[in-house]
């Protein structure tokens, strides 16, 4: 037993400090004995109306990341979670994702296992048996397209659309209708399209991804629901989960 609460497993969490959907997201998938611990990522909710102040505002996260997990491990979690999605293909490489593990690791000071949100989504795609077309949606601006070209392309993924919300400032992700999520989820489907992906971990996707993939009927991967569900799933925690997407209910 790892503690009282914990006697599965504790994560630590880091997350923007304007993230309001990581936090509720994660604890309704949280299973029995297994307990989730945020340190954040300080940044302002500074104003967003161009691909430049957006790449701003991941840079300002980039730059907050060690400080965040330093405060997370004083609880001594035995397990991590990236808990936002952007910075995870902010390298626009695979290599990136293995250098935010080191810098991760070398704060906590052990080999923790970390997980993150493209590991999380390459996993689903493969279980899901997604050949190669996809399209995404995220809150983010056309600036994050060349660094997902080259983080999905090196696996063989083809991006047949985006839709760029834009979200105003960090906090205003969040910020959005059940219509505003189900409009921009069809407006990248289409019959050339096997599985619709959401970044952006501040955008509350999870329930609506499961209603998604029954109307749609193809894979609708949820980030807060791919990253959790691959976190739990990589410590050996299997439980099924219902309401959050065929991912969590069938892999």
């Amino acid at each position: 037993m790892r503690d009282y609460l914990a006697w599965r497993l504790a994560f630590g969490v880091t997350t923007p400090s304007t993230n309001t959907v990581v936090q509720p997201e994660y604890d309704d998938m949280r299973p029995p004995g297994v307990t989730n611990h945020l340190g954040r990522m300080v940044i302002p909710d500074m104003s967003i109306a161009t691909s430049d102040d957006f790449d701003e505002s991941i840079r300002l996260i980039d730059a907050a990341l060690e400080d965040a997990v330093d405060r997370v491990m004083d609880c001594k979690p035995n397990a991590f979670i990236l808990g936002i999605s952007a910075l995870s293909v902010w390298g626009g490489n695979l290599e990136w994702g293995d250098e935010l593990k080191h810098r991760i690791r070398k704060v906590a000071g052990f080999d923790i296992p970390v997980a993150l949100a493209t590991d999380a989504v390459f996993e689903a795609l493969k279980l899901h048996g997604i050949k190669r077309k996809i399209a995404i949606m995220e809150p983010y601006f056309p600036s994050i397209e060349p660094k997902m070209i080259g983080v999905f392309g090196s696996k063989g993924y083809e991006i047949v659309r985006y839709n760029h919300m834009r979200g105003k400032s960090p906090a205003s992700y969040s910020i959005v209708t059940a219509k505003d999520m189900i409009d921009a989820i069809k407006s990248i489907d289409g019959p050339d399209v096997e599985a619709i992906v959401q970044f952006g971990a501040n955008l509350p996707m999870a329930r609506i991804a499961d209603e998604a993939e029954r109307w749609i009927d193809k894979p609708v991967i949820s980030i807060n629901v791919a990253t959790y569900w691959h976190a739990l799933r990589s410590n050996g925690i299997n439980d099924k989960l219902y309401g959050y997407t065929s991912l969590f209910s069938k892999f």
